[in-house]
C-alpha cells in the first residue's frame, strides 16, 4: 500500500477566481460617479459568495471609505481580520451582543426603540466612547426600518440617548425598492422629511444614505452623502437590459471546473460524447438552467444537459467537437473573454445574477488574484 506523502493536496477540481482589480476598478467607478459623496461598499454574504476580508480591502484601495454587513457576525469577521475603517452593520435582534460591537468600533442599525435601549444598557457596561448609530427609517419599501408612526418617539430617544453619553447619532439612512422612478422620488422625500424631523429634535447625522447600486446608476439625487454599494462593486448590473460593459463594470468571479469523467454515447463506436464536471445544485448551481445554459470548454461551447446535487453533464453542440477527461470548463465570468455570464445563468434559471454568485457553495475554492 502506497502512503501518501503528508502535507501534499491535489488542485480542487472546482474553482472560483476572484479577480480583485476588477473590483478595485467598479468601487473607483462609483467613488467617480458619486461626485463627492462618499463610498460604502456592501459585503454582505461573504461579500456575495466573493470571500468578505479580501473584497473588503480591495474595495478600501478602490476608494470606499465604509464597509456595510448585515449583521453583527459578518462585522466581526472584517476586524478579525484585521479590518479597521468603518463598518455599518443593519440587521439585529434587540438581544444582540452590542457590547462587543462597541468595543469593535462598528456602527449600528437602529429601526427601533428597544435596540436603543439595548445599545444603552451595552455601553454603560463596556463605558468609553458612545456607540455609534445609523438610525434606519422605513420610506416605503416594508423591510427592517422604523415605521413612520414612531419616527417622533425614536428620534427624540435618540437624542436623549445622545445627551447622557450612551450613543451618537452618525446616520440616517433608508433602502429604496427600486419599484420605479416615482416611488423612488417619493421614498426620496419621505427620507428628507425624516431627516428634517430628526432635525427638529436636535439630531445632528454627519451622514445620510439612500442609494444603492442601481439608484447610484440612475438617480444622482439619491446619493446624498454616502453610497451604498452592493452588486455593482462585484461587476454585475443592477438593471434590466443593462450589461456591465455598458456600465464599465467588470464582472469580477469566473468559475472554472474540469471534467472529471467522460461517459459514452449510445453509438456503436462508443465515441465519448458526454463530460461530467464535479459542481451541481449542491455547490448552488441552480439545476432549473439545464438544457437552457452553454458553458465554454477546450473544445469549445458545451450545452449543459443535466444537473445533479454533486455534478453537472456537458455536450457537445457542434459536430467533430469532443469532450476530454481533463478538460477546463468555464461556466461563467466576464463576455469579454468569450464565455457566459452570471447574468446569462440568471436568465437560464429566471432568477437574478446576484444568487448566481452569492449561492456558490463553499466547497467551491476561491483563488483571488490582484
Amino acid at each position: 500500500m502506497t502512503t501518501p506523502d503528508i502535507g501534499t493536496t491535489s488542485a480542487p477540481d472546482s474553482v472560483a477566481t476572484i479577480d480583485l482589480a476588477a473590483v478595485r476598478h467598479n468601487v473607483a467607478r462609483f467613488v467617480s460617479l458619486a461626485e463627492g459623496s462618499q463610498v460604502m461598499t456592501v459585503v454582505k454574504a461573504n461579500a456575495y459568495g466573493h470571500g468578505a476580508a479580501p473584497i473588503a480591502r480591495a474595495a478600501l484601495d478602490g476608494g470606499a471609505t465604509w464597509l456595510g454587513v448585515a449583521d453583527l457576525a459578518e462585522a466581526f469577521e472584517l476586524r478579525d481580520a484585521g479590518i479597521t475603517q468603518p463598518v455599518l452593520a443593519w440587521l439585529h435582534e434587540s438581544h444582540d451582543d452590542f457590547a462587543a460591537a462597541i468595543e469593535a468600533g462598528i456602527d449600528i442599525g437602529v429601526s427601533d426603540l428597544g435596540q436603543l435601549t439595548s445599545l444603552a444598557h451595552a455601553q454603560r457596561a463596556v463605558g468609553g466612547a458612545p456607540a455609534s448609530v445609523h438610525l434606519k427609517l422605513d420610506t416605503g419599501l416594508g423591510r427592517n426600518g422604523a415605521d413612520e408612526s414612531i419616527w417622533g418617539a425614536l428620534f427624540d430617544e435618540a437624542r436623549r440617548r445622545e445627551l447622557s453619553g450612551h450613543v451618537i447619532v452618525r446616520g440616517i439612512f433608508s433602502h429604496l425598492s427600486n419599484a420605479d422612478d416615482d416611488e423612488d422620488a417619493r421614498q426620496l422625500e419621505r427620507l428628507h422629511v425624516g431627516v428634517e424631523t430628526a432635525r427638529q429634535s436636535g439630531l445632528r447625522p454627519q451622514l445620510r444614505h439612500l442609494a444603492s447600486t442601481a439608484a447610484a446608476l440612475r438617480l444622482p439625487a439619491t446619493r446624498l452623502d454616502l453610497v451604498r454599494v452592493g452588486i455593482g462593486a462585484y461587476g454585475l448590473s443592477p438593471l434590466d437590459h443593462v450589461g456591465s460593459a455598458e456600465l464599465d463594470l467588470r464582472p469580477a468571479m469566473t468559475l472554472r471546473s474540469t471534467i472529471v469523467a467522460v461517459a459514452p454515447s449510445s453509438d456503436a463506436d462508443f465515441v465519448a460524447r458526454s463530460g461530467i464536471v464535479p459542481l451541481g445544485y449542491g455547490d448552488g448551481v441552480p439545476p432549473q438552467a439545464a438544457g437552457r445554459i452553454h458553458v465554454t470548454g477546450s473544445g469549445g461551447r458545451f450545452l449543459v444537459t443535466r444537473i445533479e446535487s454533486d455534478h453537472l453533464v456537458v455536450e457537445p453542440v457542434s459536430a467533430g467537437t469532443e469532450v476530454e477527461r481533463g478538460d477546463l470548463v468555464t461556466l461563467f465570468g466576464d463576455t469579454a473573454e468569450g464565455v457566459a455570464s452570471a447574468d446569462d445563468w440568471a436568465r437560464a434559471a429566471d432568477t437574478i445574477n446576484y444568487e448566481i454568485v452569492t449561492r456558490l457553495g463553499d466547497r467551491v475554492a476561491r483563488e483571488f488574484i490582484a
